[in-house]
């Protein structure tokens, strides 16, 4: 124990714990660095019915602008990024739909337009 700490223990105070930096989380970096940020904060599947489910997401106002920017129109920031969500869920789908029509190329589908550029692929 050094002259310090034992004044201080004379005097009855006690020693006061060293303050550091705190640590940034990712979404506060991103905002220093002014970057983007999206993240997948939970997800949660029904037990019942695994085919529904629900993401929460949590995002930063760089992405909303980056979002915006791109062309994604919402009156809500939660409209804005449920666009984009729904349009990385598309791709992810039709990347897995072009993968086995490549390695399936006599697979027959059914494919009917649904208009505003959907199309429903059975």
């Amino acid at each position: 124990m050094g002259i310090t700490d034992k004044l201080k223990s004379m005097l009855g105070q006690k020693e006061q714990p060293k303050k550091g930096k705190k640590k940034l989380s990712a979404k506060e970096l991103a905002d220093k660095n002014k970057e983007p940020y999206i993240n997948i904060v939970s997800m949660d599947v029904d037990p019942e019915n695994l085919n529904d489910g629900a993401f929460e997401l949590d995002w930063n106002d760089i992405f909303i602008a980056r979002l915006i920017k791109a062309g994604y129109q919402g009156k809500t920031d939660q409209a804005l990024v449920d666009q984009w969500f729904q349009n990385i869920c598309r791709n992810v789908v039709m990347e897995t739909y072009e993968q086995e029509q490549a390695m399936n190329p006599g697979m027959k589908t059914n494919k009917r337009d649904l208009g505003d550029g959907y199309t429903e692929v059975k």
